[in-house]
């Protein structure tokens, strides 16, 4: 692993890392801007330890030592169980390096009998982890339709242990048409699909699809905070859970991100939805849990 400089995050603009004073009352300035509730309690941490990364800089496939990938439209035909309208391939149609950018392409074609196709990278049986900061810095799509997403889902104990039980957490997943509003959630049992545990963040000023924005999650035990660049927009901890729910976030998690065409997150693309859609990764990087809260 080579040695890379301390991310943005941690440095100010005259190139100082922020003191974690500045970082509280920059949190709490932020809470206020972003409507969290004043009398939340947030936890935020510093994890700087690398565990993972890829910078995405060698042409051509990814790196098959990090990522692999899920090929087709299910494993029961149905579009991964949100009625996805795409066809997931390897191809370097859909998925390639270049210039130091992952690029997840989604095309309108006729494809294993599917109108579109794109690609659904994960990091499952090559690298997983428990809590840690996990961030990728990327430059979303956009359009009626389009369904980029940066998420975990938790490695199963056995086959016979499936969603929701296993957990997933979104990092980052936005509706095209809806190019301001970023969504990060927790599912679990008793609260997945449209009962997800969710906070909304709304980019003032700037569309999400107009630039790279770093998405991110510091997760320890009892709580997943979510960022959008430096702002801590939510906290979600066992107490957010509907009660008697279970908090299944204390085991090893893995990495997807996918590019998704239609499903019953963001519908069909329409008339005015431009195709091809490109979804542009810099980099992702995953930091050790350091203890400190």
């Amino acid at each position: 692993m080579k040695e890379k400089m301390i991310p943005q995050r941690y440095l100010n603009r005259t190139g100082g890392t922020l003191s974690i004073m500045n970082k509280l009352v920059l949190a709490g300035i932020l809470l206020l801007s972003f409507s969290c509730a004043v009398d939340n309690e947030q936890t935020v941490t510093n994890f700087t330890q690398l565990t993972m990364q890829d910078e995405f800089d060698t042409d051509g496939a990814p790196d098959g030592s990090i990522w692999g990938y899920d090929i087709g439209n299910g494993p029961n035909g149905d579009g991964w169980g949100n009625q996805e309208l795409q066809y997931y391939t390897d191809r370097p149609e859909n998925v390639t390096i270049n210039n130091g950018v992952m690029i997840i392409t989604a095309q309108e074609e006729s494809f294993q009998g599917s109108g579109y196709t794109s690609a659904r990278l994960l990091t499952k049986d090559k690298f997983s982890q428990t809590y840690g900061r996990f961030e990728a810095r990327i430059r979303v799509p956009y359009g009626q339709g389009i369904w980029p997403a940066f998420w975990m889902l938790g490695v199963q104990d056995s086959p016979t242990e499936i969603w929701p039980f296993i957990g997933e957490i979104d990092i980052m997943e936005m509706r095209g048409q809806d190019p301001t509003k970023l969504i990060g959630s927790l599912h679990g049992p008793g609260y997945s699909g449209g009962e997800a545990i969710s906070k909304e963040y709304l980019l003032q000023n700037e569309r999400l699809d107009t630039g790279f924005h770093v998405y991110g999650i510091e997760w320890g035990p009892d709580y997943v905070n979510h960022y959008i660049d430096d702002v801590l927009y939510n906290q979600i901890t066992p107490e957010d859970l509907p009660e008697g729910a279970d908090w299944v976030f204390d085991n090893d998690f893995y990495i997807l991100i996918n590019l998704a065409v239609g499903g019953s997150f963001v519908g069909s693309p329409n008339a005015e939805t431009v195709f091809p859609q490109t979804m542009l990764v810099d980099y992702v990087r995953v930091y050790k849990y350091n203890g400190l809260n």
